[in-house]
């Protein structure tokens, strides 16, 4: 029989592991495209941190994800669809949210592209070849520096 306390440290060790793996899942995944990074992130997301009841009467949860792979795999019950639609219903929440963050956030760093494109701008843009500019510095008077006993130039302050 299994406690209360025994529960919630199986699913504190769950969601430790759960957090690992999709830490992991973005290190393997940093070389993509961003569009196609962050909702495969928020998938794998909704796959290990998803929830499906067991025992109703006890109010029981699990991982849906171990559920439908034990209910396949081993067929050991009946709750692979229940934790199927519970995967599908979630998915489609965490992509809605999601797409309303994009929806925001797209604005908002088109306006500050725009903003430092605007702070960047070359503020010295010389027509003038560098043989033009070496021809004026050739004019300009040779300033007259005191040395000292080692040879090195000191400028006069």
């Amino acid at each position: 029989m299994m406690t209360e306390n025994d529960y919630l440290l199986a699913w504190a060790a769950y969601g430790i592991a759960a957090l690992g793996c999709l830490l992991v899942w973005m290190r393997l995944t940093s070389w993509m495209w961003r569009y196609l990074r962050e909702p495969l992130a928020v998938l794998i997301a909704v796959l290990l941190f998803s929830p499906t009841i067991v025992d109703p009467v006890r109010e029981l949860f699990a991982p849906a994800l171990a559920v439908t792979a034990m209910d396949v795999l081993l067929k050991v019950g009946n709750n692979a669809w229940r934790a199927v639609a519970d995967l599908a219903l979630y998915s489609l929440i965490a992509l809605a949210v999601y797409l309303v963050f994009v929806a925001v956030r797209w604005p908002i760093e088109r306006w500050w592209k725009g903003r430092k494109s605007e702070q960047v701008s070359e503020p010295d843009e010389d027509p003038r070849t560098l043989r033009e500019r070496m021809e004026e510095d050739d004019d300009l008077p040779i300033r007259d520096y005191e040395r000292d006993r080692s040879g090195r130039a000191e400028p006069r302050i």
